[in-house]
């Protein structure tokens, strides 16, 4: 990445996040901007720990857990922190797989909850012609 710094104002547009999002990302220690006054100035490894922020929250990782696999880059380096992301992201899709079989199910009695209401419709209408 270049040496390039964004904005306060730049990174909230660059991520489409609210200031709140960001000062609240800034708070819960996943970002750490360079501060000049009470301006803030987001560079290269602020902006690739946004994607990764905005990434696992995709996926559905909290903050927590995406926090503390930002830290195990820094204490503990690139491997420590894939092995993490593997644990994590075998947890995840078991959850999402989960998740997937529950919206089957609630889309099958939907579907059969429709046919029943069409049919009693088809008994209304034919009653009433």
């Amino acid at each position: 990445m270049s040496d390039t710094r964004l904005s306060f104002k730049e990174m909230c547009a660059r991520f489409d996040v609210t200031p709140r999002t960001l000062r609240y990302y800034e708070y819960i220690e996943l970002l750490a901007p360079q501060k000049e006054g009470r301006a803030r100035f987001y560079g290269p490894r602020e902006i690739a720990r946004m994607t990764l922020i905005l990434r696992g929250r995709r996926f559905g990782f909290g903050l927590e857990e995406i926090r503390q696999w930002l830290e195990i880059y820094q204490k503990k380096g690139t491997a420590a922190q894939f092995r993490a992301f593997v644990a994590m992201a075998d947890r995840q899709m078991l959850e999402i797989d989960r998740q997937i079989a529950e919206l089957g199910v609630a889309r099958d009695d939907l579907a059969a909850l429709r046919a029943e209401t069409l049919r009693e419709l088809d008994a209304i209408s034919g009653a009433e012609a």
